[in-house]
């Protein structure tokens, strides 16, 4: 698809949660529990991004490693690496990236590095999905009207 994820964000929202890197994984699964998210954006001081927190982060370095989640801080266990989208970039684009990359969240950031949002794969595969259902609407409706 070539619609811009910006047109993506617009229709769910520009809602990101951020946690600090020194808060305990315990505390990140509390807040990732309360607002019904897979992941949270760790902002340094600054309020760059750090890097971000995911349920997989929790499960793989934390659990399965034996480590205590009131103990560990995020910071020992996010990923730190972030790949990240931008306003412009195309649907098919974001989700080529994320699928090359392994990743299920992305923040979007504009040019300035300001975050604009983040979407998640079910995200845009339920923008794919609503804009297909679009299409065969409208298409059975011209086939409907030209009968």
């Amino acid at each position: 698809m070539a619609t811009p994820i910006n047109e993506v964000l617009a229709q769910k929202g520009r809602i990101f949660i951020t946690i600090a890197p020194s808060a305990t994984v315990f505390e990140a699964v509390q807040l990732m529990d309360a607002k019904n998210i897979g992941s949270l954006l760790v902002l340094n001081a600054q309020g760059k991004i750090a890097g971000i927190f995911t349920e997989r982060d929790c499960f793989r370095k934390v659990i399965l490693a034996g480590k205590s989640p009131q103990e560990e801080q995020v910071k020992a266990v996010m990923t730190k690496k972030v790949f990240y989208a931008t306003p412009d970039m195309t649907v098919d684009e974001c989700m080529a990236l994320m699928t090359e990359t392994r990743t299920r969240y992305m923040p979007v950031l504009d040019e300035d590095e300001k975050i604009l949002g983040i979407i998640s794969l079910g995200d845009l595969v339920k923008f794919v999905v609503s804009e297909r259902d679009a299409m065969i609407r409208d298409l059975e409706k011209y086939i409907e009207g030209s009968l």
